[in-house]
């Protein structure tokens, strides 16, 4: 069996493996509903033989989503058009389901990335136009953009519900998991790091101060499903900026997120500033990973340019990570957990439908579903 495909329980929640299919977002709701889109899409991606599979970044409030085609959960409208996705894929594979939760902050209102991706200004396109962001302060992402709308204390609640709001409605729809989104330079982010923010309030200024709405979206979360529910964090666990976010402060962080009950921390990095700087290689991420588990002790999933089956193994097996987080290479090869079970020896969940695929020489790749 190995590492990779042995079992892990995330706060309560059993998984099959350790290969979790990380949030993409597929840009192609309407109104924040699911579309047929979303049911092909995650359709043929639970017949994977992943162990998880965490949708897309899903915003709390319409305003809260990246661009006007991201998927929502804030009314009983976009609860609906997922509960019927949902549903639908559920009949045919095992597959946990977690969900993360988004607020996009002042990386808001922007076209779909095949369509340029530039801002959505308000009232720019008919049916789907822009809006006003807002942010811990007016500092916009690119000197280009326009400022986002501070928050006051008035926003700041009302964000925090809607997290809820939406937390609760994913334990209405059977979701197994919950991530919160504190990465990518999206809303949370923007609080935790001091190139974004630049309040002198209660919620910036120190770290303490920087941490308290992410704390306090957290705690919302945590308090509004049960406990039975597994909720956890993404995080970036450096802007790659000198005097941004950075790995000491993220270890701190998460200290503050298991005391108040946090699962797992989903380590990437990057996404707040247009200043970043990093180097890519395979597995660049890792050593985040690997430092808030040794520090913090919590679970870990850890990503980035993990493409290979015995890659993966070996952060599993080493001990960089709990679990591994794949994105675009699930895109590009939706059956890789199968692969890699036939390159390591192990099982994977297979609808009855593609048992006959099996090659000759693994017939005992397939478990039933």
């Amino acid at each position: 069996m190995g590492h990779l495909f042995s079992p892990f329980t995330l706060g309560s929640l059993p998984l099959d493996n350790r290969i979790v299919i990380a949030p993409m977002c597929q840009y192609s709701a309407q109104d924040g509903q699911a579309s047929d889109w979303h049911l092909m899409h995650l359709g043929h991606l639970a017949l994977s033989g992943a162990g998880l599979f965490i949708l897309e970044a899903t915003a709390v409030t319409p305003e809260g989503r990246i661009s006007p085609l991201d998927l929502g959960l804030w009314s009983d409208d976009t609860e609906a058009a997922l509960r019927r996705v949902l549903d639908a894929a559920r009949k045919h594979s095992p597959i946990r389901w977690g969900i993360q939760l988004a607020h996009a902050g002042r990386k808001a209102s922007v076209a779909a990335p095949w369509t340029g991706g530039a801002r959505v200004l308000p009232g720019v396109l008919p049916d789907n136009g822009g809006w006003q962001t807002v942010a811990p302060s007016a500092v916009p992402f690119r000197d280009s953009d326009p400022a986002p709308e501070s928050l006051d204390g008035t926003g700041l609640r009302r964000i925090r519900q809607a997290f809820a709001d939406a937390a609760r409605r994913a334990h209405r729809l059977g979701l197994d998991l919950i991530e919160i989104h504190a990465a990518h330079g999206y809303l949370l982010h923007q609080f935790l790091s001091p190139l974004s923010n630049a309040r002198t309030d209660a919620h910036g200024g120190t770290l303490e101060g920087r941490m308290r709405f992410p704390l306090e979206v957290f705690e919302a979360v945590r308090e509004a499903v049960p406990a039975g529910m597994a909720v956890g964090v993404r995080i970036s666990a450096t802007d790659w900026v000198p005097g941004g976010w950075d790995l000491a402060q993220s270890q701190v962080f998460a200290q503050a997120l298991r005391a108040r009950g946090c699962d797992f921390v989903h380590v990437s990095s990057g996404g707040l500033s247009a200043q970043q700087q990093i180097a890519l290689a395979p597995g660049y991420q890792l050593p985040f990973a690997e430092a808030i588990k040794r520090e913090v002790g919590l679970p870990t999933i850890g990503v980035g340019l993990i493409t290979e089956p015995e890659q993966a193994e070996a952060v599993v097996a080493s001990g960089q990570a709990d679990l591994v987080g794949l994105a675009r290479a699930m895109l590009y090869n939706p059956r890789w957990p199968w692969h890699a079970a036939a390159r390591l020896g192990a099982r994977v969940h297979a609808p009855p439908q593609y048992l006959r695929c099996q090659p000759a020489g693994l017939r005992e790749l397939f478990n039933l579903p």
